[in-house]
């Protein structure tokens, strides 16, 4: 198998973005599952190399990768080390990341081009990135199925909750902190990032996105979430009926923690990559 780590794309306001590419040893071109993480997250995050694995191995070149302000550095992909970067996150960024690679994908003269066939492109996100991925494959006939992990419903990842009070002294101080519960880091969050989602209203509609489309649809989401209620999913469901909904008695993460350490995935977790395979074959 192939397992083709850290490779860079220029990204939004030409940042790196860092991919990996797992396939397998034959001949042909190949679907391409391109996966976008959460909030907070990165594209190794619970040892996700073993999920891509799986993917490759039923035939698939799955290809995973961090957003270029997600806070990671090519140097250090599973550290958060530029906070800046995540700081000037926002969800336009992120969907010209995903055009970005989507783009390389197409592109011939990419290395890994002749592994490829584009008429075949899946996107499957998670959380946030599975918002993300909703949203672009609206807009981008290229993609022919989708597969959302723990979906949010609604742009407003992590400010949709927060009292009035506490959005005027984001708006004050032009700053909140988002404390990683993982690494204790006090994350900052400019208020660039509700700026820009006042400002794209309606290209970050997640609804009036996924009404539109007519491509197959998959949605995953555990019934234990408390990240993302599971309510999400039978919203998203709910506008467009002729979606797949997939639920297991899971949390957000189905199961899996980083670092993950073990050769095998949680029993949700597997149950969600096989119905998740099985529906893209």
């Amino acid at each position: 198998m192939h397992a083709i780590k850290n490779l860079i794309v220029a990204g939004a306001n030409n940042k790196p973005i860092t991919l990996d590419l797992f396939f397998e040893e034959s001949k042909g071109h190949r679907p391409v599952v391109i996966y976008a993480h959460g909030f907070n997250g990165f594209k190794d995050w619970g040892n996700f190399d073993l999920i891509a694995k799986q993917f490759a191995a039923a035939g698939f070149v799955m290809l995973k990768f961090n957003f270029s302000h997600n806070g990671t550095s090519p140097g250090q992909p599973e550290v958060f080390t530029d906070l800046e970067a995540f700081g000037n996150n926002n969800y336009s960024k992120q969907l010209k990341d995903l055009e970005l690679v989507t783009n390389w994908v197409f592109d011939p003269q990419n290395n890994y081009h002749a592994a490829i066939n584009p008429q075949h492109i899946y996107l499957m996100g998670h959380s946030m990135g599975g918002g993300i991925a909703i949203l672009h494959a609206a807009k981008d006939s290229r993609i022919k199925k989708l597969i959302t992990w723990a979906s949010v419903s609604k742009c407003k990842t992590p400010w949709g909750s927060w009292t009035k009070e506490k959005m005027q002294e984001w708006k004050t101080n032009a700053v909140q902190y988002y404390t990683n519960g993982r690494t204790k880091q006090e994350l900052p969050m400019y208020y660039q990032l509700y700026e820009d989602y006042v400002q794209n209203a309606e290209s970050l509609d997640i609804e009036k996105a996924i009404k539109s489309l007519t491509i197959p649809v998959l949605i995953c989401h555990g019934t234990l979430d408390t990240a993302v209620d599971v309510q999400k999913a039978y919203d998203l469901k709910s506008w467009l009926p002729a979606a797949q909904l997939f639920t297991v008695a899971t949390d957000h993460v189905f199961g899996r923690s980083h670092p993950w350490t073990s050769m095998d995935l949680p029993a949700p977790m597997q149950e969600v990559v096989d119905k998740s395979i099985a529906f893209l074959l």
